[in-house]
């Protein structure tokens, strides 16, 4: 049944992407914040219809720890799920991300167009430059940071080492990291199928500042706090 369920929400992920990839497309005329805007539709979307299909729901913990000034969000990355949810909850986000997704049909087109920061690997030093740039960019024009420090997404239950990409980016732009640790992994993995009925649980820390500290200080404590979250949380029911 769960299989049955995954093959469905996929037709209906492919359908709504559609639908607002040539919407977004019909409408780059407009600022950054209001495409970005409709790319959280979009999110809110698939997150909803996985809730109806799939049988997915999600609570949140620590919402009080959201500021009201900009910060960089350093998130657990197990799943999709946290790649659309976290937009239901903080301020415009310029996820940082791999230039290689933007070729990607129809979804590639609506991510380029809701200002993400993206980064050529390959390009070493220059890459850390080129992701501060676009972090002050971004600032400016109203968005917030999103990085996911592990790199890529890792399997529910393991863990990776922790890049201190993030942590040097919130030094060069003197700006608080955001740590979130969620257990979506377990319900959404990385695939096509695979998904199955629970409930999620995605927990926001305290505000971890750069000030005075360096780059692999700051990154053990996210990586710390996270972890320790993340097995606090557990398996969902």
């Amino acid at each position: 049944m769960s299989a049955l369920r995954s093959l469905v929400f996929l037709a209906v992920q492919a359908l709504v992407t559609l639908f607002f990839a040539f919407v977004m497309v019909a409408l780059a005329w407009l600022p950054r914040v209001p495409r970005y805007r409709l790319a959280r539709s979009w999110c809110r979307v698939v997150l909803y219809a996985a809730r109806w299909i799939c049988g997915i729901r999600w609570r949140v913990e620590g919402l009080a720890n959201v500021p009201s000034t900009p910060h960089i969000v350093m998130s657990k990355h197990s799943s999709t799920w946290e790649t659309l949810a976290l937009n239901l909850y903080f301020p415009p986000l310029a996820f940082v991300a791999k230039k290689e997704l933007l070729s990607i049909p129809f979804f590639g087109w609506g991510f380029a167009l809701a200002s993400p920061i993206t980064i050529d690997r390959s390009a070493g030093r220059d890459a850390m430059s080129e992701m501060a740039e676009q972090g002050r960019e971004r600032f400016a024009q109203g968005f917030w940071i999103c990085v996911y420090p592990e790199g890529t997404r890792i399997r529910a239950g393991t863990r990776a080492r922790y890049k201190t990409g993030g942590a040097r980016l919130a030094m060069a732009l003197e700006t608080p990291m955001l740590p979130i640790a969620h257990n979506a992994g377990y319900l959404w993995p990385k695939g096509i199928l695979g998904k199955r009925p629970g409930t999620i649980t995605l927990s926001i820390g305290a505000p971890i500042a750069p000030a005075g500290r360096d780059a692999a200080e700051l990154t053990r404590e996210v990586e710390e706090w996270i972890e320790r979250e993340v097995a606090r949380i557990g398996v969902p029911a």
